[in-house]
């Protein structure tokens, strides 16, 4: 019998991942708070037990799901970087990430940022609302380092903060709208800024 669960998880993947992205998925569509133990375990196709024996509670699993939403990004961002020769495409290349991001989301009904929505559920002082926290700075330091190469320092942050706001305004309009088009304009909207930079250099 464990030999014959031990090949089923290795054919459909580990309970964790199982329940991890039935946790995504769930928590995505339909919000933390709606989105109770059981319709996870249904999703995911095993046994309440499980999840539990994977993460010490829902608190746990919200965290994990909020991480690996980070991790998910971070890889989207990286395949985008690789592709960009230039400091001006590497800024974009945090935008473009955005929109891979959402992309995933639109077949499933595009509700903006999975992490703001997240955190937004979440009471002041939760661990996920520092996961998400944690993950928007990121994002800021990631359009600072870039922005380094196309002015002096304080210049750089100063622009990323405000990249940072035009990509958050976007995405919640976007989310708000159910398709992209905000994303798209923001990202025209950063290319503009960042030719006008370039020029003035």
């Amino acid at each position: 019998m464990t030999t014959h669960l031990h090949r089923s998880e290795q054919r459909h993947g580990s309970a964790r991942t199982r329940i991890l992205e039935a946790a995504a998925q769930r928590f995505y569509a339909d919000g933390i708070a709606a989105t109770g133990i059981d319709a996870i375990t249904a999703s995911a196709g095993v046994a309440k037990m499980s999840l539990y024996n994977n993460f010490a509670s829902k608190a746990a699993l919200v965290e994990a799901y909020l991480a690996a939403r980070h991790e998910e990004w971070l890889g989207l961002y990286r395949a985008r970087l690789a592709e960009a020769t230039t400091a001006p495409e590497r800024v974009l290349a945090v935008f473009d990430a955005y929109l891979d991001h959402a992309g995933a989301a639109y077949d499933h009904g595009f509700r903006g940022c999975g992490l703001l929505n997240a955190a937004a559920e979440l009471p002041a002082g939760d661990p996920g609302r520092a996961v998400v926290r944690r993950h928007k700075e990121q994002v800021e330091e990631l359009l600072a380092e870039h922005l380094s190469a196309l002015s002096d320092a304080a210049t750089a942050r100063r622009l990323a903060e405000h990249f940072s706001f035009l990509l958050e305004g976007a995405m919640s309009r976007a989310g708000l709208e159910g398709e992209p088009t905000r994303l798209h304009r923001a990202r025209a909207i950063a290319a503009g800024l960042l030719a006008d930079l370039d020029l003035a250099r």
